[in-house]
């Protein structure tokens, strides 16, 4: 395959996702961690944060996390610190169960942009179902904390907003849920779409993309009529209407309108470079998508070497990379 098509060498990446930890305190039924995961358990390090960040000439907007709970890393208020220092915007997915008042105290003072809370339902019989764990009323309570220590401090930040993996096992909680945003001082709602690789209740059965029921499709509209009501933002994968991101995208290449592999990089734990969030939970070679390593390479070596050029080559073909023939684009931003 040709390295000189045109378009496939871009400017270095100025987004980053970065696993702070590949540990969890959740067995959740939607996860390939619960499952065995795909790299050995393992903190990511100061120094080792340093070593990937400071290969980026800009930052614009970082998400530390990945396959793991970031809040288990007790270096993450000083990385987030680090990173507002260089004018990035910094987020990422949490389960909240940790969210100690140490840990409030700290996020707030780090400056960090957003708080994802993965919540995935809105009783706490179906939280332990999907999440595999009995920290429902928890994490309620360490949300209604956070509202409290941000008006006490008078801060806006960080941003806070529930994520749902829509299911049909919850599909049912998600009006539930946006009233429940806004009991705990949450901002937004946002739907995402189920990634399912065959593993406890990411199946192809519990999909909602491509099968939207009326009743379903009507639940949806319940919930963000909610919403409305009740001032929440609700919204989506790849920021589009919920109905419209568990639509299949256009026919014929939908793949190819992703520009993830010209946009943004992924880092693992371990400093393995992936094309994007998605792949690692569906692939079925996981040493095909491993584009290179910032531990042992540059970042200007991998992110114009042959394995990613080749990658993006390959999305624009009718024949795209494993990991991308599922995807319809509409996933998290």
């Amino acid at each position: 395959m040709s390295h000189g098509v045109a378009g496939l060498r871009p400017g270095l990446a100025r987004s980053l996702y970065l696993e702070t930890t590949s540990r969890c305190n959740s067995r959740c039924e939607t996860c390939i961690l619960t499952f065995g995961g795909r790299e050995p358990e393992k903190d990511l390090g100061w120094e080792a944060f340093r070593r990937v960040v400071d290969q980026f000439p800009a930052l614009e907007r970082v998400l530390l996390h990945g396959i793991g709970e970031p809040l288990l890393n007790r270096a993450l208020p000083r990385m987030i610190g680090h990173l507002k220092g260089r004018g990035a915007t910094v987020l990422f997915n949490s389960n909240a169960i940790t969210l100690s008042p140490r840990l409030r105290t700290a996020l707030i003072e780090s400056g960090l942009d957003e708080l994802r809370v993965s919540l995935d339902a809105a009783t706490a019989p179906t939280y332990d179902k999907v999440r595999g764990v009995d920290a429902f009323d928890r994490v309620v309570a360490n949300l209604s904390a956070l509202a409290a220590a941000k008006r006490e401090a008078g801060a806006a930040r960080p941003r806070v907003s529930l994520w749902v993996t829509a299911l049909k096992a919850n599909i049912d909680e998600i009006a539930g849920l946006v009233l429940l945003a806004a009991r705990v001082g949450a901002e937004g709602v946002n739907l995402q779409r189920l990634v399912y690789n065959g593993l406890g209740l990411a199946t192809e059965e519990q999909s909602l993309h491509g099968r939207l029921l009326e009743r379903e499709a009507a639940l949806i509209h319940q919930a963000a009529a909610t919403a409305r009501e009740a001032g929440i933002v609700f919204s989506a994968s790849g920021a589009v209407a919920p109905e419209v991101s568990l639509t299949p995208a256009r026919a014929g290449r939908p793949w190819s309108a992703c520009l993830r592999p010209f946009s943004l990089v992924y880092v693992t734990v371990h400093g393995n470079v992936l094309p994007c969030c998605i792949a690692p939970w569906i692939t079925e070679r996981y040493d095909g998508i491993v584009l290179g390593n910032l531990f042992r390479q540059s970042l200007e070596e991998i992110w114009w070497g042959p394995r990613y050029l080749d990658f993006r080559a390959a999305i624009q073909t009718e024949a795209p990379p494993e990991p991308c023939r599922g995807c319809g684009v509409r996933w998290s931003l």
